[in-house]
């Protein structure tokens, strides 16, 4: 088995931890994984395991803010648009010049917004949990009471006084908890996000105390300041590049207010033409992660035939 390497790259000012596998020479297919919030290079590493064995070079990148990688300055101005251009600087500075990008959660809309400004540098892309929205195409604000998550999160310096009560390990640990649930995560009117995770809930069953320690150990270095900055965002129509959306059949997300019928029904499609659906029943938010093997085969078979085509 390949073994993964961990570098660090100076890119727009700051050192981003990345981690890497499979061969640089002979100028090999390159795929580019980028993780959810709040995750990590981690959340991809059975993906980029079996990308090497299959003969082509996987990089991770750690955000800003996130894990390993240097925040920046003033992390209270963090901006979407920052993430983007990190990616492109990353691959700059690797000397590639091209890849298959593949994104999870947040990771998936910096892979939209990546895949709309850098066309010229993507052979296509793969994501998971999130399908690409265009500005209005969904409206969750005033269709999701006021203790949606993402509504509360987006209030200046809830989030941070929610997560501030308790050690990053257990945030993680309740993240993890809440969002591999089917159930959209929201909380009562007197009530934080945090608090909707008992002590004794279990961790889900694929997700072990030893993948809890790894990412809570690098939440503990790195805090949650820079990535509670970004907003979720949606950028503007359209991809037409060769796509791939995978989503599991029980990730939280299908319950949002007209989502699922938006993309079962191939509305989506209005704004990614060339996109193919991958439904994986059993599947949580958490899908790369919960079911590795299936997530591996589907990703190398659309890759393997986008080269072939």
């Amino acid at each position: 088995m390949e073994k993964i390497e961990h570098t660090f790259i100076e890119a727009n000012g700051l050192k981003h931890h990345v981690a890497q596998v499979g061969s640089s020479s002979g100028s090999p297919i390159t795929l580019l994984f980028l993780h959810g919030f709040p995750e990590l290079w981690y959340t991809w590493r059975f993906q980029m395991i079996a990308a090497a064995n299959a003969g082509y070079r996987a990089i991770a990148p750690d955000f800003r803010g996130y894990g390993s990688s240097d925040p920046p300055a003033q992390p209270e101005k963090a901006a979407f648009d920052d993430f983007v251009s990190d990616m492109a600087a990353i691959l700059d500075a690797l000397h590639i010049s091209k890849v298959f990008v593949i994104g999870q959660d947040f990771g998936a809309i910096v892979a939209y917004e990546f895949a709309l400004r850098y066309e010229e540098r993507i052979h296509g892309m793969i994501t998971l949990g999130l399908p690409f929205m265009a500005p209005g195409s969904l409206d969750f604000k005033n269709t999701l009471p006021e203790g949606f998550y993402v509504t509360r999160w987006q209030e200046p310096g809830r989030a941070e006084a929610d997560f501030g009560r308790l050690d990053a390990k257990t945030v993680l640990r309740n993240i993890y908890i809440l969002f591999s649930s089917s159930e959209i995560p929201i909380a009562a009117e007197n009530q934080e996000i945090m608090d909707l995770v008992k002590p004794s809930n279990p961790l889900p069953s694929w997700f072990t105390e030893e993948d809890l320690a790894v990412y809570g150990g690098a939440y503990d270095k790195s805090g949650f300041q820079t990535a509670l900055q970004v907003p979720y965002s949606t950028p503007d129509p359209r991809i037409d590049a060769p796509a791939l959306f995978v989503v599991g059949e029980k990730d939280y997300v299908f319950k949002l207010p007209n989502m699922e019928n938006y993309i079962r029904s191939g509305a989506v499609k209005m704004y990614v033409p060339n996109l193919e659906i991958e439904y994986i029943p059993e599947g949580s938010h958490f899908v790369s992660e919960q079911f590795p093997d299936k997530v591996n085969e589907l990703i190398l078979s659309f890759i393997s035939k986008s080269i072939q085509k």
